[in-house]
């Protein structure tokens, strides 16, 4: 790494400061962020990062909890702040899709800055005197399916597919919440649930007398991550080190994805966003035990070809510091091509759309399927 200087100065409104070689990083003197809320790694993780950029740019941040997706990503859509620490919904939100598929959203702009791969994971939490070996003896068991939570059941969906399974093939218990899920797991009405492994969910069956295994996804089985991506491409392997009854000596091969996701609207000045990426990766450690999690942030756990494009000023970054590659560019341009299709699509089709809510949504799925398709895309919804 390059030594820091702490030279810092203020033109017209922008933070400069002097680092890494003598180059300039340019930032503003503020800036808004929605997050999870109070209490939760995410917002902590950003606090730490908002206390680095004041300390190394003197950029004041503004940081807005919102305690669900919708009330996280509204303030991006509008211009109200600049950058959003979020969730899967990110993806949602960049393909016009669940939550973000009425009249009032569609395809998004979403430009990934950075992201986190934590230590824990996203797996299928079974009942521990239930028999199973791995993801296909769930056939015939029952699994919990959470009313109106479209995203853990996409997950749930992607594991049952890793095994070439389907909904069709094991029994559907439905539930309100996710909490209730696994209540009905405790008390014997169900087998097994989606869940992070770090939740106190989890945490409560590993506890009751039914005991929690995890099934796992190994690397090696390329056909079942091939149907599980098909399902869900913003999964990827990770050996999980961190969950309810997980050995960090022995860690579970399963699956995960990025939280939070750090991302703007296309639009974001470019000399921001380059600013971010180089304090985040070049002042790592300067923050990375500053907040749980932090550690996510590291360059080697960025995944540069997922399913969100990058903004423009970090590919410049990464392509400027020798880490992109001619395979990551293809992606990327994959994914810009893409995203445009799908906002052409929706301006079309709302040209003539019913104004029946649940219509409308129905119609614009049906024309983001055959768009996708005719363009040889995955429509993955």
């Amino acid at each position: 790494m390059h030594t820091k200087t702490k030279i810092s100065f203020k033109l017209s409104g922008v933070a400069i400061g002097i680092l890494f070689a003598g180059q300039a990083v340019a930032m503003p003197n503020a800036l808004n962020w929605t997050a999870y809320g109070t209490g939760t790694s995410g917002h902590a993780q950003i606090m730490a990062i908002s206390q680095l950029l004041q300390e190394e740019h003197g950029t004041q941040s503004r940081v807005i909890p919102g305690e669900n997706d919708t009330m996280r990503m509204t303030p991006l859509k509008t211009g109200r702040v600049d950058l959003c620490a979020c969730g899967i919904a990110s993806y949602y939100g960049s393909e016009g899709v669940m939550m973000f598929a009425g009249p009032d959203w569609g395809p998004q702009p979403i430009r990934v800055i950075s992201t986190s791969i934590a230590t824990f994971g996203l797996g299928m939490a079974v009942a521990g005197d239930v028999e199973i070996d791995s993801i296909a003896d769930l056939e015939g068991k029952r699994l919990a399916y959470l009313r109106g939570d479209d995203a853990l059941n996409k997950a749930a969906e992607a594991y049952l597919a890793f095994a070439g399974l389907t909904w069709d093939d094991v029994e559907r218990v439905d539930f309100p919440g996710y909490n209730a899920a696994f209540d009905g797991i405790i008390s014997g009405r169900a087998d097994a649930a989606i869940t992070t492994t770090v939740t106190p969910a989890a945490q409560r069956l590993s506890a009751s007398p039914r005991g929690l295994q995890w099934p796992t996804l190994p690397t090696e089985d390329k056909d079942g991550w091939e149907r599980m991506l098909d399902v869900a491409p913003y999964f990827q392997p990770h050996d999980v080190t961190a969950g309810a009854g997980i050995d960090a000596d022995a860690p579970l091969a399963s699956a995960s994805y990025p939280y939070p996701i750090m991302v703007s609207n296309a639009d974001l000045a470019p000399e921001t966003a380059r600013g971010l990426i180089t304090t985040l990766t070049e002042s790592f450690d300067d923050y990375k035990d500053n907040a749980p999690g932090a550690s996510g942030y590291a360059l080697e756990n960025q995944n540069m070809t997922w399913v969100v494009p990058f903004h423009d000023a970090v590919v410049d970054y990464y392509r400027d510091t020798g880490v992109w590659t001619d395979a990551m560019e293809e992606h990327q341009k994959a994914l810009v091509e893409r995203q445009a299709l799908l906002m052409d699509t929706w301006e079309s089709y709302k040209a003539d759309a019913p104004e029946d809510e649940e219509a409308f949504i129905a119609g614009w799925m049906t024309a983001r399927r055959a768009a996708l398709e005719d363009a040889s895309m995955n429509p993955v919804f």
